[in-house]
């Protein structure tokens, strides 16, 4: 049955027996772009002025647009996602950072499945990850068979000059594969792509942990489309606690507990009520630069 635990404490409180309560089973963190909100990203869905995802957005982010604009398929993943790579984690990265540490610690599993294309929650220190939608700090060849194409290759961001197609965005400026000489293109799923399309997105490792996770807490995306449903329909089917940390109105999926709550306060007030964890509970806090764990940027 559909349930909504409000105020900061009360569901900070209801997340931390979770938790404990699991022993040493396996938990899945699967988040989306609410999680990166208070570090100044877009949100991707909904009616919130950052949200990012318009109709035009769905036709431009898409395998068939490269094929038939790459400029304008390139100008526009550049100018939808400036800044990524600058921004920096908030302490919901931190506390799940920390709550994974914590739940290894006493030997439990714990994967967290991001659909973030930023750095954030391995800029954080969580280990146990997997960018089921690609990264942004990585490109790849657009040309079959290429070692560094899909489905194994990809090359780092940093290595790729862009500023020329920057000051020029034109076919000629567009930057290209220093294996082949074809054209990069993003290391990101698009909207026509399948998970599979790519080793990077782990779609298998997913689907398994999907299957055997004890608690699934999901932070920052709904729970409608690709991996959140598969994970969603995984847990109804066996019965599996379904966490959602939102803060916003919007009723949440049958089976789904909602905490009302922002993702920076509740996670780190979660992680400071388990057990052994007094001592180093603000440190998420402490490393956004902001003790009452407000935006961190």
């Amino acid at each position: 049955m559909d349930e909504a635990t409000g105020t900061l404490g009360t569901a900070a409180t209801r997340l931390a027996r979770e938790l404990d309560a699991l022993g040493t089973a396996p938990l899945l963190v699967l988040t989306g772009a609410g999680v990166s909100a208070a570090s100044g990203l877009a949100t991707f869905r909904g009616t919130e002025p950052g949200a990012i995802w318009r109709e035009d957005d769905v036709e431009l982010g898409t395998w068939a647009m490269f094929l038939r604009d790459p400029v304008a398929q390139w100008r526009w993943y550049l100018g939808r996602f400036t800044g990524i790579l600058e921004a920096r984690p908030n302490p919901a990265h931190f506390a799940l950072a920390d709550i994974e540490r914590w739940h290894a610690g006493r030997g439990g599993e714990v994967l967290l499945v991001t659909q973030n294309i930023d750095t954030l929650h391995e800029d954080a220190g969580s280990q146990r990850l997997i960018k089921v939608h690609g990264t942004a700090d990585r490109l790849r060849c657009s040309a079959p068979g290429c070692p560094l194409g899909a489905p194994f290759g990809s090359l780092p961001r940093l290595d790729v000059d862009v500023t020329p197609f920057l000051a020029d965005p034109r076919l000629e400026t567009l930057p290209t594969c220093p294996r082949c000489g074809a054209l990069l293109r993003a290391h990101a799923l698009f909207f026509d792509e399948y998970y599979q399309d790519h080793a990077d997105y782990q779609f298998d490792r997913v689907q398994e942990a999907a299957a055997t996770a004890a608690l699934v807490l999901s932070v920052g995306t709904s729970h409608s489309v690709g991996v959140t449903e598969l994970v969603l329909r995984s847990a109804l089917r066996r019965d599996v606690p379904v966490l959602a940390v939102d803060p916003g109105a919007a009723p949440s999926p049958r089976g789904v507990t909602r905490l009302a709550a922002a993702a920076e306060q509740v996670l780190p007030a979660a992680y400071r009520l388990l057990p052994g964890t007094a001592r180093d509970g603000a440190r998420g806090a402490a490393r956004s630069g902001k003790p009452d764990g407000s935006e961190a940027r």
